[in-house]
């Protein structure tokens, strides 16, 4: 099922997809590579680093330069790749983003990045001060948080990357092991003859220009469900009507 899901995203239009040796551990990125090796060109295929999965399924730091340099060759080993197209450093731990300093582990990915082995930089689960540390040592093309309908602290980052014109790119944006519920949100679907998830999808499109989408899924039919929130066009009473989803 993986596989056709894998298959038919891309077959649909489908340019970027999230992933990371540590997931499974190695059983994601197997899957993409055996789903869609040879990859086709306009295929970007972003990876992370910074985190291990142990055996209790906890997410453990591992940010150490070594560390970081072994993910990365894991990465390219199990994505069958010469180059990751992007990196995202992850910060901070499974509650969120942690203050602190990042240079020493991002300067190690910008020397893999010189070597050949990365085209780009981003950062994952980051505040706002450690995103201007990364900028301040190299640049970066994305910062990926989580952000949702419900939860909406980076606004003001949001639309800062927006000028500087990069991407931001919310992970569980459908709310995450909690999926998002809400009467407004249910009335805006139903008023559009929409699932809710497609329109807190939509909600994020069109929160501003520089917003890409990573929304899991497992099967065929929730895939396109996906996709249908690329579709849908929110009028200003019901963006309103949503917006009182996070007060």
């Amino acid at each position: 099922m993986q596989l056709a899901v894998l298959r038919e995203g891309v077959d649909l239009g489908i340019t970027h997809i999230d992933t990371s040796d540590a997931y499974g551990p190695r059983v994601t990125n197997e899957l993409i590579r055996e789903a869609l090796h040879p990859y086709p060109e306009k295929l970007h295929i972003v990876t992370k680093v910074g985190a291990t999965r142990d055996e209790q399924g906890g997410w453990p730091p591992s940010r150490r330069p070594e560390d970081l340099r072994r993910q990365v060759h894991d990465n390219l080993k199990s994505l069958q790749l010469d180059v990751l197209d992007l990196v995202n450093l992850r910060l901070g731990n499974a509650e969120g983003p942690q203050p602190g300093s990042l240079a020493e582990a991002f300067e190690g990915l910008v020397e893999l990045q010189q070597q050949g082995l990365i085209r780009h930089l981003g950062v994952s689960n980051a505040t706002e001060e450690q995103v201007t540390e990364a900028q301040s040592i190299a640049p970066i093309v994305c910062v990926q948080n989580m952000y949702n309908l419900a939860h909406r602290h980076d606004d003001k980052l949001i639309d800062r990357l927006a000028t500087d014109g990069i991407a931001y790119v919310p992970f569980f944006p459908l709310g995450g092991f909690t999926p998002l519920q809400s009467s407004a949100l249910s009335a805006v679907a139903a008023r559009l003859e929409a699932t809710s998830m497609s329109v807190a999808l939509a909600w994020l499109l069109q929160r501003s220009p520089n917003i890409l989408l990573i929304p899991g899924t497992s099967s065929t039919a929730h895939l396109r469900e996906n996709i249908a929130g690329a579709g849908l066009s929110l009028s200003h009473e019901d963006l309103t009507e949503l917006d009182d989803i996070s007060r």
